[in-house]
């Protein structure tokens, strides 16, 4: 069955036509990839799935009760409160099931009635199967995935824009609604919280609409891609490598049949001019009748693309950057990150890595200049003219028009800037555009336009894949793969670093760690180390030699303690549990005999007992 449906769907604003007859369905615990090149109308169509927009044409139809959950790529908690406290109140509906059945309970002890039985018995069903005895530990381990446990006592007004939209992610994964829908969901996290995102939504029962430009989450989580064209949606089986290799197939079959057509009809033309005027000027006729008919098959399209060539002026020193006891930060007893040698040669493409707030930028803001290291020295070689992408396109004069900003770095003529823009997919008017004007992926090509024509021959790129759609991607990758001076970037699309990186660059608990290869041997490495600690770990909990220090053996007496316990817990957490069933048993026995009597009496006692295993179930989280 399906949980949401869509007929005919068409949006306009004015003349202009975003997307028309569009169709689909939504099949429960369905987890589909939306895609297509950006203003397409992706996210219009989400915001018409969840009922925040009207469809110009069409309608959608949602499952009885369906609960439905939107994340805005730029989404905002209003308030006053903690960042704990707006966790907790996406879950407002189980802290209720909470109130009520401590006031049931209050009441059960003071009371003979069997219906404030049975209702605290229906009530505590429904609080144990919305997962109301750990609400708060699931409340705490989706924060942390989402990297926000630092920030727990912070208030919402405080957090920056990436963090509003991970708080906001974490209380719809905390809501649990039937159908979620994410805009752009990975645009804000680094890569230990993506790792931790795919794991959740690849578990995910329900159904999930993505919009991302993430090839790697879009592998890891969906096993249906819908593209959105102008013209409807195309459907897709599997991940999005598995659209790919469908989308390559379905435009290479559609070819041959254009073609073979094309054929056709200039034979039947050529039949047709050769014998219109002569004996089989009949045939010839019936062959245009028939001509005239024809439903003509489309030449498939080929998208737009960027057309982007990256040259550096200049031949740099062999050694590009060179550092040796670094410390990067603001404050020189608390720096973000310390580096012992660092090196970075000519041709080589390093990928910087790290978790938000690990330094990334302020490393690359050192590199340019625009403030110190804290210590040690960092060096770029002689003739290294750099060329930098911020993240926000600070680089951009919003009060510039498109033409201006290229004409700000170059000395082209404006039929020559007008060239150039074209290459970067801004035809007809757009040269004459405000860059305030610009959409997040129009700034971007335009940065990019602008980089493309200061020669440098050491580029520094801060998220440069950042609300480029596919496409665009493809086209930088192939661009940079072919750039023969040196790149440091930072970026956390996994595709675009395995792609490109020649080294990654990782910044791991406060120093920054080299590893050569892609961005594969990075976390096949990653992955090798953590399995190291795993079994050093277990070897340091096995009983330690009669050699062992006096420290050692009472850590681990202590140990061994801590695990009787633990399993004496479990016990007492497994008798409890057993003695609550039959006494549930008991007063489901009594509430059918009307034994008000028995029902008050087992009522107290279930009481006690209830208490008795939330008691264990807290001793058990300490000592555990």
């Amino acid at each position: 069955m399906s949980a949401v449906t869509g007929g005919g769907l068409a949006k306009y604003y004015g003349a202009q036509d975003i997307f028309r007859a569009v169709s689909f369905a939504l099949a429960g615990s369905e987890k589909v990839g939306l895609i297509g090149p950006n203003g397409v109308g992706k996210t219009t169509l989400l915001r018409i799935i969840a009922g925040l927009e009207t469809p110009t044409e069409g309608s959608v139809h949602r499952a009885a009760g369906l609960t439905v959950g939107y994340l805005p790529q730029d989404a905002r908690i209003e308030g006053e409160c903690t960042l704990w406290e707006a966790a907790l109140a996406a879950l407002q509906s189980v802290r209720a099931q909470e109130r009520r059945l401590r006031q049931l309970e209050a009441a059960i002890a003071h009371s003979d009635d069997p219906a404030v039985w049975k209702q605290y018995e229906e009530s505590e069903h429904r609080f144990q199967a919305a997962g109301g005895y750990d609400y708060e530990w699931r409340a705490r381990q989706t924060l942390e995935g989402l990297g926000l446990t630092g920030s727990l006592d912070m208030s919402v007004s405080r957090l920056s824009g990436g963090q509003h939209t991970r708080a906001r992610l974490a209380q719809l994964l905390l809501q649990q609604p039937d159908v979620l829908l994410l805009d752009e969901p990975t645009n804000h996290l680094d890569l230990q919280a993506l790792t931790w995102l795919e794991s959740f939504l690849r578990d995910w029962e329900g159904s999930l609409i993505a919009v991302s430009h993430d090839r790697y989450f879009l592998d890891a989580v969906v096993n249906t891609v819908w593209e959105l064209t102008p013209e409807g949606i195309e459907r897709y089986r599997g991940n999005y490598s598995a659209h790919e290799a469908q989308k390559a197939e379905r435009l290479e079959r559609q070819r041959r049949e254009y073609e073979r057509q094309q054929e056709h009809i200039r034979n039947t033309e050529a039949f047709i001019r050769r014998y219109k005027a002569g004996q089989r000027y009949r045939e010839a006729r019936g062959r245009q009748t028939r001509l005239n008919r024809l439903e003509r098959i489309e030449r498939p399209d080929q998208a737009q693309t960027m057309n982007v060539r990256l040259k550096a002026t200049a031949r740099g020193a062999w050694v590009v950057v060179e550092a040796h006891d670094l410390a990067i930060g603001y404050e020189t007893d608390r720096p973000l990150f310390r580096a012992d040698d660092l090196v970075l040669l000519r041709g080589e493409r390093a990928a910087l890595i790290g978790p938000n707030g690990s330094g990334k930028t302020t490393f690359l803001r050192v590199l340019l200049g625009q403030m110190a290291p804290l210590a040690g020295r960092l060096m770029l070689g002689h003739n290294v003219i750099p060329g930098y992408l911020s993240q926000a396109q600070d680089e951009l004069h919003p009060g510039r028009s498109l033409a201006e900003e290229v004409q700000s770095v170059s000395s082209l003529t404006l039929a020559e800037v007008r060239d150039h823009l074209a290459r970067f997919l801004f035809t007809g008017d757009d040269p004459f555009k405000m860059v305030d004007d610009l959409s997040g992926g129009e700034r971007s090509r335009l940065a990019l336009a602008k980089l493309t024509l200061q020669g440098a021959n050491f580029l520094m790129l801060d998220e440069p894949t950042n609300q480029l759609d596919m496409l665009s991607r493809d086209v930088l990758e192939s661009v940079l793969s072919e750039y023969d001076g040196t790149a440091l970037f930072v970026s956390h699309d996994r595709y675009f670093i395995d792609a490109l990186a020649t080294h990654v660059w990782a910044i791991e608990d406060g120093r920054l760690n080299v590893y050569h290869g892609h961005y594969s041997d990075y976390a096949a490495a990653r992955a090798a180390a953590i399995a190291d600690q795993r079994q050093e770990r277990e070897a340091n909990e096995r009983p330690l030699s009669p050699r062992s220090t006096p420290e050692a053996r009472a850590a681990q007496r202590a140990e061994k303690r801590r695990q009787e316990r633990l399993l004496e817990v479990e016990a007492e957490i497994e008798r409890l549990e057993a003695e609550i069933a039959d006494l549930e048993e008991g007063l489901a026995k009594a509430a059918q005999e009307t034994d008000l009597e028995a029902l008050r009496s087992l009522g107290l006692e279930h009481a006690v007992l209830t208490e008795s295993l939330e008691a264990a179930y807290r001793e058990w989280e300490e000592v555990a």
